[in-house]
């Protein structure tokens, strides 16, 4: 083969990876610049009540990031599981309110399982001598570049009820937010200009009160099982930030401050 065909083949791979990555970056900005149906737009509505509060430029920015995140993820029932179209807008909703206002986004995640209810999953325990392998129904779980599960049960009851402080779909997601930094240990991708010490010292004190208070028996706004591990702690101090604003910002404000900073969003704020 001469040098000449080799620089043609060449020019011509580069030429074609080129194409690709405009052609991609090209249907990317256009899914994120199309709004939703206006039946997509009322069954989100309905499932997801939340999002009837965003102020109007974070709604037009949410139905632009579901759009995207309907294209890239592929449903995957479970079980029998049919998978419908208002389970699909019900789960994209409330994955994309943690990333709307937000560079960042979930590349490596092409699936998503959804089981009709809570499922069993296998767990190894060692005693020093022995493993023993135990199952357990767990509602939800994250794994390092996916896929996340879901129950759709409870995929649903936290769409619906935005002030309970549970919601299975923005705790499975935050930790796969946590893990684009390449470990999920609470320690996200900070927001440019956002301090390493500022987030360390807010989450840690907020976390040790956390441990504290459910170590002595007593009510904590965050749920009791953010205190298990820091990982934990950050999924669940998401889902208070997005259900329970407002007491958040009055009870906890540095750590309601630096997961504002994280997402730039102001729950508290909305209507």
């Amino acid at each position: 083969m001469t040098p000449w065909i080799i620089l043609g083949l060449a020019l011509l791979g580069a030429a074609f990876v080129f194409y690709r990555g405009h052609a991609k970056r090209r249907k990317r900005e256009q899914l994120l610049a199309s709004p939703l149906t206006a039946e997509q737009r009322a069954t989100v509505e309905r499932l997801v009540p939340l999002v009837r509060r965003l102020p109007e430029p974070t709604r037009r920015a949410l139905e632009g990031k579901i759009n995207l995140f309907l294209d890239q993820i592929t449903f995957r029932g479970q079980n029998g599981l049919e998978v419908s179209e208002d389970m699909e807008l019900s789960i994209a909703a409330q994955a994309c309110l943690l990333v709307v206002n937000s560079p960042v986004w979930y590349d490596t995640l092409r699936n998503v399982l959804i089981y009709p209810s809570a499922f069993l999953t296998n767990r190894n325990t060692h005693d020093g001598q022995f493993i023993h392998e135990n199952s357990h129904a767990t509602l939800g779980e994250s794994w390092a570049r996916g896929p996340v599960i879901l129950s759709w049960d409870h995929a649903l009851h936290g769409g619906l009820d935005a002030e309970d402080g549970h919601n299975v779909v923005i705790h499975e997601f935050a930790h796969q937010l946590d893990g684009l930094s390449g470990h999920t240990n609470g320690i996200p991708i900070l927001r440019k200009g956002q301090a390493y010490a500022g987030w360390e010292r807010a989450m840690l004190d907020a976390f040790a009160d956390q441990v504290q208070r459910v170590e002595n028996g007593e009510r904590t706004l965050i749920d009791p099982y953010g205190a298990s591990s820091h990982q934990e702690f950050f999924a669940e101090a998401i889902v208070t930030f997005f259900e329970r604003p407002r007491a958040m910002r009055d009870q906890m404000p540095a750590l309601y401050d630096q997961l504002g900073k994280l997402l730039a969003l102001d729950p508290a704020q909305w209507h």
